[in-house]
């Protein structure tokens, strides 16, 4: 990936190239990118001035950055003992099944990143799975299909966000 420089000295300057905002830098750089790419790091280690072991030791510590490309979807899906227990592995089965790819994969077509986590802090409304920061909660297999069509490019169908929320 071609990375340009300029795009990061901004993102460093508004963060006032102070070393302690190094996480808010990262974020950044990351929202322009999908991904820490590695060209990023060695640029934002040399203008703050900073070991480049560092810099990726911070992004590699937090699992909110990735060093590689995500798909344009993050799909997110809880394997806590209380998603656990009511289907979390089931539902995770058929996110790989439908996507076609394992958990900390993107799809081909660079559409969908799947992920898991060990808790999400919202266990009364388990399973839950999360599309872009969007919660659906009491998710079944059956609501696996929907709510990746309500993510398929170019569908923006208003009738399947409701799907599975019961917040």
């Amino acid at each position: 990936m071609n990375v340009k420089k300029e795009k990061i000295h901004s993102i460093i300057h508004k963060h006032k190239g102070l070393k302690k905002n190094l996480i808010a830098i990262l974020l950044d750089i990351q929202t322009e990118h999908a991904y820490l790419p590695a060209e990023a790091l060695r640029h934002v280690a040399a203008e703050l001035d900073i070991p480049l072991i560092d810099v990726v030791g911070l992004a590699t510590f937090y699992r909110a950055f990735s060093l590689k490309p995500r798909g344009r979807h993050l799909v997110t899906v809880c394997l806590g003992t209380a998603c656990h227990v009511r289907g979390g592995a089931k539902i995770l089965s058929e996110f790989e099944k439908r996507l076609a790819v394992e958990p900390g994969e993107t799809t081909p077509d660079n559409q969908f990143t799947l992920e898991t986590v060990a808790c999400l802090g919202c266990c009364a409304i388990g399973p839950v799975v999360v599309v872009d920061r969007e919660y659906y909660g009491h998710t079944t297999i059956l609501n696996v299909n929907t709510i990746l069509n309500k993510y398929q490019r170019g569908n923006k169908t208003k009738a399947t966000t409701q799907v599975a929320k019961h917040a």
